[in-house]
């Protein structure tokens, strides 16, 4: 299986998971797209050596440590922090 069939696998998963647990079409699409933001900023520092304009506090390296409602809450102090910010795309 290719890499980006993989992937698509995978977040199609991600997606029957957030579905069964009553998260609408809408909510679990933005919510991947802020996930899919943080782990594209991720690999541009770690495997093309770009800077990031994210906070370490609040990067993807941040939210993998995590596990449960520390994780849930986590993310969501990344959404507010960031939200308020300007300028994290270049």
């Amino acid at each position: 299986m290719s890499n980006t069939s993989t992937i698509v696998d995978r977040i199609w998963n991600y997606c029957n998971v957030l579905r069964d647990d009553g998260v609408s079409y809408g909510d679990y699409l933005e919510q991947l797209t802020y996930l899919l933001f943080l782990k594209m900023d991720y690999e541009n520092v770690t495997e093309l050596g770009k800077s990031s304009a994210i906070p370490a506090a609040y990067n993807w390296d941040s939210l993998r440590r995590l596990e449960g409602d520390e994780l849930e809450k986590h993310y969501r102090d990344i959404l507010t922090e960031l939200g308020q910010g300007s300028g994290l795309i270049p």
